[in-house]
């Protein structure tokens, strides 16, 4: 042991005395950090840095092996992978990528309100109790993360089918300009006429005689329905 040490000193006396004449190529040599445990296969210094020739080559020593340079560690390799690339297989020289982490996936839940707004006999004016469930839809839409509100306006079937599409785009452009007052982004609120076609009395009112009492039986058509979608 101590002519191996004797013998480590010299050859470190020996490579500082090249060092000074070494090429330039040298100096950017990238320092080789061994760990310091067990047999070292490599001179080092006092900083357990590899030393160099004037060339840029790893001194071995008497404990050289391909084991030993391919166990050996520098930082999270094994120190040969610096010193004798050509040696120690390439896959013990490649530091594992760690595996991305999955994206958490959406825990919202997805919600649904509605409500339907009433609307009088060939009017596009809301009606108070109208009001009213829409400023209940419009608080309960602050607190989700709101996607879209779509509201759909309808009308009874008396009148000329032209005059009713527009009566209920106007119904349902109501809506929207209400909510929109009530704090509701109107980039989210979505307006859509569907004029007489949907009427939900069915026939029950077919056989009613008189305007007035046809009017008031077709009051549940004059509406405009109203769905937030969010989450939580």
């Amino acid at each position: 042991m101590i002519k191996q040490t004797k013998k480590q000193m010299l050859m470190l006396a020996a490579i500082a005395s090249i060092g000074l004449s070494a090429p330039s190529a040298f100096a950017q040599v990238n320092d080789v950090v061994v760990a310091g445990q067990g047999e070292i296969p490599y001179v080092i210094d006092a900083r357990n840095v590899v030393a160099r020739s004037g060339t840029g080559l790893c001194w071995r020593t008497g404990y050289w092996s391909p084991a030993a340079a391919s166990t050996a560690m520098a930082g999270n390799l094994p120190v040969g992978c610096a010193c004798d690339s050509d040696i120690v297989p390439a896959d013990k020289c490649t530091t594992p990528v760690a595996a991305a982490a999955p994206a958490p996936k959406p825990t919202a839940d997805k919600v649904k309100l509605s409500a339907d707004a009433l609307f009088d006999f060939d009017k596009a004016v809301l009606k108070p109790e109208g009001k009213t469930k829409l400023n209940d839809l419009a608080a309960k839409a602050k607190s989700l993360k709101l996607e879209v509100i779509l509201a759909v306006g309808h009308t009874d079937r008396i009148g000329s089918t032209t005059y009713n599409q527009r009566l209920s785009e106007r119904r349902a452009a109501a809506v929207k300009t209400y909510l929109v007052s009530q704090g509701v982004d109107a980039n989210r609120v979505y307006t859509e006429g569907k004029g007489e076609t949907q009427p939900v009395t069915g026939n029950k009112c077919d056989k009613v005689s008189g305007r007035a009492a046809q009017i008031s039986c077709l009051q549940p058509d004059r509406r405009v329905e109203v769905e937030v979608i969010g989450s939580k």
